[in-house]
């Protein structure tokens, strides 16, 4: 990765060829990003956010050095759809303007491209003004040969002024392992091998220089170079890292440009002065940070304001129902077996078919009891707020069990390192000193092995040793554990909720829910089922949600409209994100946002009194909502359009005491 870097507004060379770079135009003008999720800035600099990156990009399109230069080539190295908040709402389609605005003109497939399905990926892909590429990885059932997605192997630009660039794109193995939702029988082949097939077909067409953009860890890039160097490749543009790295390998550059709109690479292209006949080029690399001093594009900036008051709409839409009261109060989640850490980490395990999970309570943000009815992505998201995705490592039995010892070692301080688990059964004492205090362990109803490798997923945040959970560090961090899907192939805990809703969606089919996609969900669903059941819809047509029922006064109205089948109406009267609705640029309705009107304000009501109830209710010593939130009774779940859900505890975290 090179030396530190300070963050500056100013240019920053990273490569100089030695040209005159004032007095010698480029032939080639080249604009290089890569993995980017996040529309806003971060609070560390470099800052980011889309609107200061645009800023920096038009300044490349429209440059004021007053001489005539070629126009920009922007090439993108993959990742954008997922994962991000907003991406568990729109399955990435709010990335699209903002791919088209910056002109780019190339891009290879990410692995979180196809967090979604193929199906969804196709969808957005054919919104790009652009193609995508990916050479190496086939879908036989596409046709032979045709990559998948139905993505381009090459591609040709031919500049402003002529000059012919020759594109291919190319991915690793080792991210096609990760994810769940592609076709079967896909066919992956070495990245080498398949450059050195394609880049004489390139040149044979004309191509003056041959860019590979990649979607792979350095290394394999670096590989990449070793092979195909000295002649066959100028330069390779790598996404997947997500840090800024340059190298020089065998005549070929290699460069990787940060991530997250933090950074971007500007490069130019001379022809190099040598007479031996063969077609080289000068590059000088320059590294642009992405701070705060950079004043944000107007333009971009209304365009995101745009997006983002859709994506707001949406977080009050239903997603799905629960008959069952989901206990995500810190004083539960954080001392004991609670029904929605079971639920949740049971879909964890489910997604990845690992051995276990476990999640560090302090995942669990709402601290409240969401009542039985329907789940809003407002709920999920406030609930499951963080953005480091789950992750799965390879874990000896005694570093599981100094994990669940760290987790109870606080016990019962509030600590948000207690833990939530799936397929884990323990017992512990907390009247024994910590480090001391679990009695015993059982991993899929069996005794767990300490020297034995279990497969486990948790969150990427405890596999980078946080919350003490230092036993689960990876090996790449100075840990024991093996890292079999990394934060970078991972996917959100909300976007992962928000497609298990999915798949119990009965009445509506979500808008490209593609073979593959259905198969693996579906199969986790079934699994699930057994630890969390799930309800038949209701046969009836009893509840119509946004049938814009009449509500001759959407005030309060005294306590009566606090019981909980009021509740339910109102947080039910928006319209459910199914279908298309995620895509939906229509405007909505007056009395739709009425109605998401007073479903806003009935929270801000319910937060109120919650938190005065809760300080009653520790006054009086009452534990608050103990009993206060009823499941429903199988009579009275009457949802139409999904089948509801009914997480369970099952004795998984078991206290005694030997004080007792």
């Amino acid at each position: 990765m090179g030396a530190a870097h300070t963050p500056t507004a100013e240019p920053t060379m990273t490569f100089a060829s030695g040209r005159d770079v004032v007095n010698d135009p480029p032939e080639v003008r080249i604009l290089h990003f890569n993995d980017v999720y996040h529309l806003d800035s971060s609070s560390a600099e470099p800052a980011g956010g889309a609107s200061r990156f645009m800023t920096v990009v038009k300044e490349y399109h429209s440059p004021s050095s007053g001489q005539p230069l070629p126009d920009l080539v922007p090439l993108f190295s993959g990742d954008v759809f997922n994962p991000s908040l907003e991406s568990s709402i729109t399955k990435g389609s709010h990335m699209v303007p903002i791919l088209n605005s910056i002109g780019t003109l190339a891009s290879c497939v990410g692995n979180h491209d196809l967090d979604f399905g193929v199906r969804q990926f196709r969808h957005l892909s054919s919104k790009c003004n652009f193609p995508w590429l990916l050479a190496n990885v086939l879908d036989p059932a596409l046709g032979e040969g045709v990559p998948l997605g139905n993505a381009k192997k090459t591609h040709m630009i031919t500049t402003s002024n002529g000059i012919k660039i020759g594109l291919i794109g190319l991915g690793e193995r080792e991210w096609l392992d990760t994810i769940n939702s592609l076709p079967p029988g896909i066919i992956y082949r070495s990245v080498s091998e398949v450059a050195k097939e394609l880049v004489p077909e390139l040149k044979e067409q004309g191509a003056d220089v041959i860019i590979a953009l990649t979607h792979q860890r350095e290394p394999n890039d670096n590989k990449l170079a070793k092979n195909l160097g000295g002649g066959m490749i100028d330069i390779i543009l790598g996404g997947h890292d997500h840090f800024y790295a340059h190298s020089y390998i065998n005549g070929t550059h290699v460069l990787r440009s940060g991530a997250d709109f933090k950074q971007l690479s500007y490069i130019e292209l001379r022809r190099s002065q040598d007479l031996e006949g063969v077609k080289k080029w000068d590059v000088d690399i320059i590294r642009r940070d992405i701070v705060r001093a950079i004043k944000k594009d107007p333009e971009t900036e209304h365009l995101v304001e745009g997006l983002t008051s859709k994506l707001k709409k949406s977080l009050e839409k239903p997603i799905g129902w629960t008959a069952e009261p989901l206990d995500a109060r810190f004083t539960t989640v954080r001392t004991r077996e609670s029904n929605i850490g079971n639920w949740v980490c049971d879909i964890m395990r489910g997604h990845y078919g690992t051995d276990c999970a476990l999640m560090a309570a302090g995942t669990i943000r709402g601290d409240q009891i969401y009542a039985p009815g329907p789940i809003r992505v407002k709920d999920v998201t406030d609930c499951f707020p963080f953005e480091d995705p789950v992750v799965v490592i390879k874990a000896a039995g005694k570093n599981i069990w100094e994990a669940l010892e760290n987790g109870v070692s606080s016990y019962p301080a509030l600590e948000g390192r207690f833990p939530q688990v799936s397929n884990i059964k323990f017992t512990f004492d907390p009247s024994l000193p910590a480090g001391s205090r679990v009695l015993s362990v059982e991993i899929g109803g069996q005794p767990l092995e300490k020297e034995k490798i279990y497969v486990m997923a948790t969150r990427g945040y405890m596999a980078r040793g946080k919350d003490g959970y230092n036993s689960l560090l990876i090996q790449s961090e100075g840990g024991d554990c093996e890292e079999v899907v990394s934060e970078e192939n991972g996917i959100l805990i909300s976007a992962m909720l928000r497609q298990y809703f999915m798949a119990l969606t009965v009445m509506h089919k979500w808008a490209r829910w593609g073979p593959s996609l259905a198969r693996h969900w579906d199969k986790v669903v079934q699994e699930i089922a057994s630890s969390c059941p799930i309800l038949p819809a209701s046969p009836t047509d009893t509840y119509h949600p946004g049938d814009r029922r009449k509500q001759s006064d959407t005030s309060m109205q005294g306590w009566d409209s606090f019981t909980p089948a009021k509740l339910r109406e109102r947080r039910s009267s928006v319209s459910p994100l199914v279908g298309h609705a995620e895509d939906d640029s229509s405007d909505e309705s007056s009395d739709e946002d009425a109605l998401r009107t007073d479903a806003r304000n009935c929270d801000k009501e319910l937060r109120v009194m919650r938190k005065f109830f809760r300080k009653w209710c520790r006054l009086v010593g009452v534990d608050d909502g103990k009993d206060c939130v009823e499941g429903l009774k199988d009579g009275e779940v009457e949802v139409s359009w999904t089948r509801p859900i009914r997480p369970k505890l099952e004795g998984r975290i078991v206290m005694v005491s030997s004080h007792a």
